[in-house]
């Protein structure tokens, strides 16, 4: 075999490609993002609904019409829902409102009204997640939620805590630091990548469980793999055996149907800036009302006397000041989702993802995919495999030639994080499908 020694001539392609690339670069971040924002839609929240009726989610113009509320570049395929998702133009324009509206006069009188706006997204929020409002509390995300869980259990030596290996690290590592201040054993479990049933996911936790367990803390669907845990058969196991359950929902919350009550676990955070779309910095943690005396709160601030009598999950909430503007937003995500319709959403969702690996796999077919395709075992959360040590050519070439904005993955489960969500069209399931196979 002859070795050729490169020369000035067979660099140049990757030369130019280089300054191809950070030309494009320095003139995207040079170029504000609201220059790219679409035009706010013609369509509200009513039309929206009504137009649900009229055609029917599985209409794909009805998705057109949902995508139209997001104001996303032109040319830009997002596909990141696990990390971060675009805020439609209903819930921008209340957020943004509601800033300029304290900005403007952030006096006690003023700010007053944000009282009757919290309670109003805490309701919202309970009725979303078939739970009531005093086990519902707004935080600043998942990681925090997980936190007020972690820190609130009392917890020593002789204790078990189970964990799933796919959970994420504020529901993982988390553990790990309490753990060694407290003395307690943490357990991580490992299931079978692309399960093909459910049992091959129990099996492996109730294998785990011993006398000694007292808390099982797993993640819905992982963002790591996109395996999906069967949940309320999961609870009502542990539940038999006296197993505090605690959910993380940060890839569940506002991409799947969620009955917390159903589902029976003692608690449940996620984040409102992934699928929910809402605002930034806001989140949510459930306590199950008979669980709320058990943990202890994180945080102690003002209106801690208050919560406390009232008894819920108030008492997890006393943060001081907050963003008052992204707590009123959450009251509005949820209405924008209750226009769409929660299992609506799920169900675009889901044919998003099915219709993604379907694509990939016409084109790439030595493809490989760590999440399942048995319904109800993968979520949204789509990790593509394709038979490379290192995909990061491949994660910048999709997004800086073709516009595909995904996510890198490069341990445990290596490949393309693919996220699509309801502001994403099935057509553009085939281009994302068109520019893997182009980069690979």
């Amino acid at each position: 075999m002859t070795t050729r020694t490169p020369t000035d001539a067979t660099r140049l392609p990757d030369r130019r490609r280089f300054l191809k690339r950070a030309a494009a670069g320095a003139a995207l971040a040079a170029t504000p993002a609201w220059t790219f924002a679409r035009s706010k839609p013609a369509l509200g929240l009513e039309d929206l609904s009504a137009r649900r009726d009229l055609t029917g989610t599985e209409d794909e113009s009805f998705w057109e019409m949902v995508k139209g509320q997001f104001p996303l570049r032109p040319g830009l395929i997002l596909v990141n829902a696990a990390n971060l998702c675009p805020s439609p133009w209903p819930v921008q324009e209340t957020v943004f409102g509601y800033t300029r509206d304290i900005d403007q006069d952030a006096s006690f009188h003023n700010r007053a009204k944000f009282n009757a706006l919290a309670t109003k997204s805490v309701e919202s929020l309970a009725e979303l997640l078939g739970a009531s409002p005093q086990e519902i509390v707004i935080t600043r995300n998942t990681s925090e939620s997980n936190n007020a869980v972690i820190n609130g259990l009392v917890l020593g030596a002789g204790d078990e805590v189970v964990l799933w290996d796919q959970n994420h690290p504020t529901n993982n590592v988390a553990w790990d630091v309490r753990a060694d201040r407290f003395g307690y054993k943490v357990i991580r479990v490992a299931t079978p990548p692309a399960p093909k049933a459910e049992d091959e996911l129990i099996d492996a936790f109730v294998n785990a469980f011993t006398d000694r367990t007292r808390v099982l803390a797993v993640t819905q669907i992982s963002n790591i793999s996109g395996v999906e845990l069967p949940a309320r058969r999961l609870c009502e196991i542990a539940h038999e055996r006296g197993i505090y359950v605690h959910m993380d929902g940060a890839q569940s919350f506002g991409a799947v149907a969620v009955d917390l009550h159903d589902m029976g676990c003692d608690s449940y955070t996620g984040s409102a800036h992934k699928w929910f779309c809402g605002p930034k910095e806001a989140g949510v943690l459930y306590v199950r009302a008979d669980r709320v005396a058990e943990l202890w709160p994180s945080v102690v601030g003002v209106g801690w006397d208050g919560a406390i009598a009232g008894g819920g999950a108030d008492k997890f909430g006393t943060f001081g000041q907050r963003d008052d503007a992204a707590v009123a937003g959450v009251g509005k995500t949820v209405e924008f989702h209750q226009a769409i319709g929660a299992a609506a959403i799920e169900a675009r969702m889901r044919a998003l993802a099915a219709g993604l690996k379907a694509s990939i796999r016409e084109r790439i077919p030595e493809v490989k995919f760590h999440t399942s395709d048995v319904p109800g075992l993968g979520g949204g959360v789509v990790i593509a495999e394709l038979g490379v040590d290192d995909h990061t050519e491949i994660y910048n070439r999709i997004y800086e030639e073709h516009g595909v904005a995904g996510a890198l993955r490069t341990a445990q489960f290596p490949g393309i994080r693919l996220c699509p969500h309801m502001y994403n069209t099935m057509a553009e399931m085939e281009q994302v499908a068109d520019a893997l196979a182009a980069s690979a």
